[in-house]
């Protein structure tokens, strides 16, 4: 059975080519702004969880024999902010301020779509732990990465000089890098699509 990745997500893309999984990537052209104005204030696990969700059964639409694979990630501030990426320059400053000195919360959320219907999800939180980032520190790192950083949740890219943010992480790293990678390869090997 065909593995689609309802995604457009190069780091994604990355950690399934890296595992040696065969799929094949379509991005999903949901109005990710729309679901999270609708789902304003709900928690951040929920929010994740939806937009992989809908995702996956925009694409499975294209691909109803397939396996379809929607992943979403969110940052969740101490005190509740959600952020997602950065839509300029001025805007990714203002998020690597709030985050700086602070522990934070980012969600990353998997659901499979078969035939149209959900047939698996995991949604996984690491812990971000950022160091105090100067002024100095935060425009001579966005001269380096925007606007690369663009479209990454948090403004970092965690296998590069994103890493540099951080004091300290908990949680798995795929889970940091976007989308919860060993559960997704036990529902496959679940599912006989890899070896067991």
């Amino acid at each position: 059975m065909t593995l689609v990745l309802a995604s457009q997500s190069a780091s994604r893309r990355a950690m399934l080519d890296a595992a040696g999984v065969a799929y094949v990537a379509e991005p999903a052209h949901v109005d990710e702004d729309g679901v999270k104005a609708a789902m304003a204030g709900q928690p951040a696990r929920d929010v994740a969880d939806a937009l992989a969700e809908l995702k996956a059964l925009k694409v499975s639409q294209a691909h109803p024999t397939a396996l379809v694979l929607g992943s979403d990630s969110i940052v969740a501030l101490a005190d509740g902010t959600l952020l997602d990426k950065p839509v300029s320059r001025e805007e990714a400053t203002a998020h690597l301020r709030a985050m700086s000195s602070g522990t934070h919360d980012l969600w990353s959320a998997a659901v499979i779509v078969e035939g149209g219907h959900p047939v698996w999800r995991h949604v996984e939180r690491a812990r971000l732990h950022v160091r105090p980032l100067s002024d100095d520190f935060i425009a001579a790192y966005l001269d380096a990465e925007w606007p690369a950083i663009a479209g990454c949740v948090g403004c970092f890219r965690i296998e590069g000089i994103g890493v540099q943010l951080f004091s300290r992480l908990d949680g798995s790293q795929f889970t940091i890098l976007g989308m919860p990678l060993l559960p997704v390869l036990d529902y496959l090997r679940v599912r006989g699509e890899m070896m067991a």
